[in-house]
């Protein structure tokens, strides 16, 4: 299961946040990226699921292959030489273009991804690193990308799903040499989730449910393994339903809505009438009347014009504060119901 891509939102209080996060940093003028001094011992030797990643000297070209590696390179100031072309001829979200507009260039130099990751198009770019942190395809790309410049990829296979943000960006900080950099997005974005909690003591120990109704089934998208993202950030646990679901099997019947019940939950329908059921069609199904969180209204509908849903279950450097912002009133609203 992939990211799903939604248009853009306005960014709000994350602004400040995110400004820091990008300055000082910018192109070159020959495609380069031009990081931020730092200090950093090389060669690098990382491992990874299909072997070590051996990085000679700190590299100033980088290349992306998801979304979500490219907001890792934004995040710490970087302008990669060719990314994937995530939105797809749909608008930036808010925070992808604060930190476009912060390094001073209005759009990236990207491949179609229609058939997968671009081989060709990023070999064109002689990256001298290729971030894949973030990627779901790795099983096919790492053997093709490698003889391209060194992968940057996770330690383990089950990371694809499960790792948290903070290590995709340190280890990516680390094979760029911008570990303290790293550390500096990682402080500021844990104080914006803090300061978030101490504003809703009422998040504390209430329970979540989060589902994605997608074309082919109504997916339990904060199954047991998930990252806890976002919501175990502000203090919610999972729901005790979701140790029946796992990455691979989080598809929920409609025999068995009543597993989406929690204290609080959220629903997203981003394919509007293509998904497997319309949200009138969902809402209106007795079962799912009849979940007690549905009934006492501690249920919400997340907005997928601005990207909420879409980048709420794999939250990253660059999103996270934006994502803090958006949900928070939200959650409000349905435990205040409680």
């Amino acid at each position: 299961m992939r990211m799903i891509r939604i248009g853009a939102a306005r960014l709000l209080v994350a602004a400040a946040v995110l400004a820091g996060l990008v300055t000082g940093c910018g192109d070159s003028g020959d495609g380069k990226a031009a990081p931020p001094a730092e200090t950093a011992g090389f060669p690098v030797s990382l491992p990874n699921a299909w072997g070590t990643t051996k990085i000679d000297k700190r590299p100033t070209r980088v290349a992306t292959v998801s979304e979500g590696d490219t907001s890792i390179a934004l995040a710490l100031g970087l302008t990669p030489v060719i990314a994937p072309d995530s939105e797809q001829g749909e608008p930036l979200t808010e925070y992808k273009k604060r930190a476009l507009d912060g390094l001073g260039i209005a759009k990236l130099k990207t491949y179609k991804t229609t058939d997968g990751t671009d081989y060709e198009a990023i070999a064109a770019e002689a990256p001298d690193v290729i971030l894949a942190v973030n990627s779901w395809q790795m099983d096919t790309d790492y053997a093709k990308l490698t003889p391209i410049a060194p992968v940057v990829t996770f330690a383990n296979k089950q990371d694809a799903d499960t790792l948290p943000w903070q290590d995709r960006l340190r280890t990516a900080a680390k094979a760029l040499g911008m570990t303290g950099k790293a550390e500096q997005i990682v402080r500021a974005n844990e104080k914006t989730v803090s300061d978030a909690v101490a504003a809703h003591p009422e998040f504390k120990g209430k329970t979540y449910a989060y589902a994605v109704v997608h074309p082919e089934q109504i997916t339990y998208m904060s199954y047991a393994d998930q990252d806890p993202g976002v919501f175990e950030l502000l203090g919610l646990r999972k729901a005790p339903q979701a140790r029946k679901y796992t990455a691979k099997a989080n598809s929920v019947s409609l025999e068995n809505l009543d597993h989406l019940d929690a204290d609080l939950l959220l629903v997203a329908y981003p394919f509007g009438d293509e998904g497997l059921l319309s949200k009138s069609e969902l809402e209106s199904n007795k079962i799912f009347q009849s979940i007690p969180a549905v009934r006492a209204k501690r249920f919400a509908v997340l907005p997928t014009e601005n990207g909420l849903a879409a980048t709420l279950a794999y939250p990253d450097a660059l999103s996270l504060p934006w994502v803090v912002q958006q949900l928070t009133p939200i959650l409000a609203g349905i435990a205040s119901a409680s």
